[in-house]
Order: structure tokens, then sequence, then C-alpha cells
């Protein structure tokens, strides 16, 4: 596969995958070629992810995470060209929310408009205590196009949502610890750090497991309880013919580590 012109690509360890949003000459904004890569990337791990079984997502440099939508790209296009532009966007976000394997954000600098989206698309985040958030498109005349009124208002509910997106004013990391859209606030030099140590946890274990757990949660949550509980059960049926599921109750018994393999 061609590398990815927008994105840093790099395994860390056997199982987890550190995907870094490069362009901080303009503050890791999203244009059509960044947004393509993320399609290929996250789709590509959808079809085939290989030994990845966990995605720490950051963005280059200290101090943006992603600024957004690219709007100098994006100056002077025709009605007909950013409509055909956004359907990229709207390709992104859906791989991304799509992707089976956990994906973990490290917000390490300001997420605003679009990158706000991104950080409220992923399963959870850490974020550096210089993190700042915002929707802040109804500023220029849209709304929030890649998911930001349907994640972040799962994230802090919908009074919160209405609140911020409808304001567009910005937040800071401990507000969105404090109403939920962040799972933990990091010192920025050990962002990174506390972020992949989480992600090495959850590669640790059963990945066929950790996978439909994932998808019962994310699925469930948009059920009725007793549909999703009935969904619970058929994603716990899928782990019980696996070579992991003995090998963790082998494991147990033996009080030793448990070394799966995905199978």
């Amino acid at each position: 596969m061609t590398p990815p012109e927008t994105l840093i690509v790099e395994p860390i360890g056997d199982h987890v995958l550190l995907v870094t949003l490069n362009r901080p000459e303009a503050s890791n904004a999203f244009n059509s070629q960044m947004a393509w890569d993320l399609v290929n990337l996250f789709e590509g791990l959808a079809f085939e992810p290989k030994s990845t079984r966990v995605v720490v997502l950051t963005g280059a440099g200290e101090k943006s995470f992603c600024a957004g939508g690219d709007l100098k790209e994006r100056n002077g296009m025709t009605d007909e060209a950013w409509q055909t532009q956004h359907v990229v966007y709207e390709r992104m976000i859906r791989a991304v929310i799509a992707c089976p394997l956990p994906v973990i954000g490290a917000i390490n600098g300001a997420a605003y408009g679009g990158g706000c989206e991104l950080a409220a698309a992923l399963d959870f985040i850490f974020v550096s205590e210089t993190a700042r958030f915002a929707q802040t498109e109804v500023r220029i005349g849209i709304i929030p196009g890649a998911g930001g009124t349907q994640t972040l208002a799962r994230a802090v509910g919908e009074r919160r949502a209405k609140e911020l997106i409808l304001s567009g004013r910005a937040f800071s990391a401990g507000e969105a610890h404090d109403w939920g859209l962040a799972n933990a606030v990091c010192a920025p030099d050990v962002l990174l750090e506390k972020t992949l140590e989480m992600a090495q946890t959850i590669a640790s274990n059963a990945p066929i497991a950790v996978r439909q757990a994932k998808q019962a949660i994310h699925k469930g949550l948009s059920m009725s309880l007793m549909d999703g509980l009935a969904f619970e059960i058929e994603a716990y049926n899928r782990t019980i013919p696996t070579e992991d599921r003995r090998e963790g109750v082998l494991a147990f018994n033996e009080r030793r580590t448990p070394a799966f393999k995905g199978r």
C-alpha cells in the first residue's frame, strides 16, 4: 500500500498502531488528501487488521490535534465542489466509527471543528492539559457535518451539546473530562506514554473478545435494552468457539499469562 501523504503510521510493539495527523504547518487541519488517507487506513484496518489490535490517534506537534477542515483549501469553492469534498469527510468519519478495532485518542492540543468531531468519534480519549475543544461551525455559516451533532451529544449529553454547538464556544481539557468527553487529563509530556500504556493493556487481552465487546457496547446503545441484551449474547457466543477462549481459561488455571492469537 502506498504510504499516506498526511499521516505517520508507526507500529508500537506487536499489536498497537500509532497514527499521527501530520500537517503541523496547517495545525493538522483536514484537507482532501488527509481525509482520503484516513479513509484508506481505517477501511483497510476493517478488512485486514493483520497484527494490529488497537489504534492510537494523535496530532503532530504540541499545539494542535486537528484544527478541522482546511478553510484555505475550501476558500472560493463552489457549492458543488464543497459538497463533493464533504462526501469524503463523511466517508472518513464513518470509517473511523465503524473500525472494529479499539481506537483511542491522545489529544495533544486544539481540537476545533472537525478535529473535535474526530475526537468525539473515537472510542475514548486521553487529553493533554493544554488541549482545547470547540465546535465552531455555526460561526462560519455551517453546522458540524462529520458526526458532531451525534457523537458529541452522546458523549456530553443533549443539553450540553446544544450549548457548545449553538454557541461555538471553546472549552478546556478539564471541562471535557468533567462532562464525559475525555477519560483522563494528562501532563503534555506524558500524554502519549499514558495513552500507549492503555493501548498496550487492551492489546494484551483476547482480540476477538475485545472487538466483540466494543461492538456490543456501541451498537447496543442505539437499541432498546432487550434488543441490546440479545445483541450482547450474539457477540458473546462468537467468543465461545475461539482458541483464545480456551487459552484464557487454561492460562487462568495454570496461573500464567495467556498467549492470545486472535483465533
